[in-house]
């Protein structure tokens, strides 16, 4: 994932407090999973959404400075 899309998807799960996973942007979720970024909620399977980490919110707060 190039950076500009991954600080774009951070900004918006940020000021969202949370962000449901559209259609085609799954596997961009799961990079950010595995990098520990945000944390995926599985247990909806229909309607998956993710939330930022402290590891998150610490790049998210780099972005501002």
């Amino acid at each position: 994932m190039e950076r500009a899309e991954l600080e774009s998807i951070m900004k918006n799960i940020d000021h969202q407090q949370h962000s449901s996973i559209l259609g085609g942007m799954q596997a961009e979720y799961e990079e950010l999973e595995a990098i520990g970024y945000i944390k995926i909620n599985w247990k909806e399977i229909h309607k998956l959404t993710a939330v930022i980490t402290p590891k998150g919110r610490e790049f998210v707060e780099s972005l501002y400075k």
